[in-house]
């Protein structure tokens, strides 16, 4: 069965709180773009930057702040929302809020430390563009959208804004991810873009038209969700969604998979082993291209990438004739 619409309010009380002050936020003319970790950290470290003067130093870069720097009312919205924590250097926003394509998004504070973090960065505006391509270019209609493993919703809630007509589903794993897509779609005004939990897409029926994924592709000691993709290189996790995908295609349908891929010694393991799973798939046209050779370098320095030449960020696209 498709997902019903909830008879329930929508939002908590804390939940109402978070959106009235991302709106609030907005309103002020707000806007952060996300780096690296490697370039956030590195950033803060700079001489004057121990503390946030601004907005952009409380919700972008995720310095302690002083509540008095905030506009009226801002404080007292943090509180409400319960995302205002205090240590010993002061008070730190437990969100961040980054711009894409216009909107403002809510995801976790610097460091994404935390088991249920989740991530926003560079991969999600790369991501983005890639889906933004495929929208531009597509022909078909879109009725029915997925996200797998939607995080803070940027893929379900640009497919939404632009196909406002589509049922736009955003699933994840991570209950912290579904509340912040939740309320991202909402401070986007993208009422069809509903989310979901759902391990792949196990708890959906039906067929797509389009499927998208941004997926974790990493190897991480710790498996947080938002960075563990399992497998030898960390494609094991690229790969489910490439199989689960496949399967649920509408003629005509695209399945647009943003991943990250470990070359050894020249080699592409993910294409290799997609290559096998596309060549038995009938009916089907896909086309792969590198979006950028060179990405989260600094794991090249840990024992999983040891012979790794370069992480590289791929866009896989896969359309089932229609």
């Amino acid at each position: 069965m498709r997902p019903m619409t909830p008879t329930a309010p929508l939002f908590s009380a804390t939940d109402e709180a978070l959106l009235r002050l991302a709106r609030a936020v907005r309103d002020t003319g707000y806007r952060f773009t996300t780096v690296t970790p490697a370039t956030h950290e590195r950033v803060n470290r700079r001489p004057g930057n121990e503390r946030a003067r601004d907005l952009v130093g409380v919700f972008g870069w995720s310095r302690p702040f002083d509540a008095a720097i905030l506009p009226p009312g801002l404080f007292e919205l943090m509180q409400r929302a319960e995302v205002a924590s205090e240590d010993a250097r002061g008070w730190r926003s437990l969100v961040r809020l980054s711009a894409l394509d216009g909107a403002l998004f809510l995801h976790s504070a610097f460091p994404t430390s935390g088991a249920d973090a989740v991530f926003f960065g560079p991969d999600t505006y790369r991501f983005a563009a890639a889906v933004q391509t495929e929208l531009r270019s597509r022909r078909a209609p879109v009725r029915r959208a997925v996200d797998i493993g939607c995080g803070a919703g940027p893929g379900g809630v640009l497919i939404a804004m632009a196909r406002p007509e589509a049922e736009a589903l955003m699933v994840d794993i991570n209950d912290e991810a579904l509340r912040l897509a939740r309320l991202n779609a909402a401070l986007a005004g993208a009422g069809n873009a509903v989310p979901l939990r759902s391990d792949l897409l196990s708890a959906t029926d039906g067929e797509f038209d389009l499927v998208v994924s941004n997926p974790p592709y990493l190897l991480d000691p710790a498996e947080r969700t938002y960075r563990h993709g399992g497998g030898r290189l960390g494609e094991g996790l690229s790969l489910a969604i490439l199989d689960a995908g496949l399967g649920r295609l509408a003629p005509g349908g695209t399945l647009l998979l943003y991943t990250g891929v470990a070359v050894v010694n020249g080699d592409d393991p993910f294409r290799s082993a997609a290559e096998e799973r596309l060549a038995s798939a009938p009916g089907v046209r896909w086309a792969y291209r590198e979006v950028d050779p060179d990405v989260f370098g600094e794991e090249l320095g840990t024992r999983a990438y040891a012979e790794a030449d370069r992480i590289a960020a791929v866009v896989l696209t896969v359309t089932r004739e229609g």
